[in-house]
């Protein structure tokens, strides 16, 4: 069985994490089989949203650590410049949203990788934990960049020194996540999110994560610079067009992305 799933409804690409026994853990073929359709998505035109969840009980507790020892150990450069750098630089650099549907557990490198997403829903039932600290490693997958810019820079310290095992309320509460609903109608409503998104103009929800992107260490007049560079692009688009029209129709907008 693969450890990932990928198939394509409504012109959303759905990638779920699969290694439920593991929960969903990351070893090297599963890191480069969603880097793999990470870069399927950003090639395919159809798609227009990406929607990542995990099978079973868990999103990811992280690095599955039986690779990390034995005779054909991974280094943990080779993990980081081969596993998990890429795939957070391709959820960066994708321009489409990416949903993470974080359905349980999110650990380590697996909640990192939640936290770059574009939207971040979770389960009542979900967590998060800072696991790094408890085996002498430091948070990477671009943890030390996103949650103190999501929670601040006191609670990301304690919760990335404490290892603190996160609730989903308290995630929402602090800034760390958008959403939080019930387990039962979780996949409902969290794929409403995406399917949202993939009726929305594409290229200004690409142009708007540019912008976010780019306003993480530049001056607040750079960034204006950026956002007029890129409204500009996106004033240039079908999609501005027929959002204008529909609005002065007073009709319901057909968007197609381009």
């Amino acid at each position: 069985m693969s450890s990932i799933l990928f198939e394509i409804k409504n012109s959303i690409a759905i990638i779920t994490l699969n290694r439920p026994e593991k929960f969903n853990s990351f070893n090297r073929e599963m890191a480069l089989l969603l880097q793999q359709k990470l870069d399927d998505c950003a090639a395919d035109d159809s798609i227009r949203a990406v929607y990542l969840t995990g099978n079973g009980k868990a999103f990811s507790a992280g690095q599955d650590l039986a690779e990390l020892t034995g005779e054909n150990a991974i280094g943990i450069d080779k993990i980081l410049s081969e596993h998990y750098n890429p795939i957070v630089s391709r959820i960066r650099n994708l321009a489409k949203p990416v949903v993470a549907a974080v359905n349980g557990v999110a650990a380590g490198a697996g909640a990192n990788i939640a936290l770059c997403c574009d939207v971040v829903v979770a389960t009542f039932s979900a967590s998060f934990i800072q696991a790094f600290s408890k085996i002498g490693l430091i948070p990477d997958s671009g943890g030390t960049y996103f949650l103190p810019r999501l929670a601040g820079f006191q609670k990301a310290s304690a919760w990335m020194m404490l290892g603190d095992k996160v609730s989903a309320e308290e995630a929402e509460r602090t800034g760390m996540l958008y959403k939080v609903f019930d387990d039962e109608n979780f996949v409902t409503d969290s794929f409403a999110i995406a399917t949202t998104l993939a009726a929305m103009p594409t290229q200004g929800l690409a142009f708007t994560k540019e912008a976010l992107n780019h306003s993480m260490n530049v001056s607040f007049e750079t960034q204006l610079q950026k956002e007029d560079e890129l409204q500009r692009k996106a004033a240039a688009t079908a999609d501005y067009a027929e959002g204008v029209n529909s609005f002065l129709e007073k009709r319901k907008p057909v968007f197609t992305g381009k």
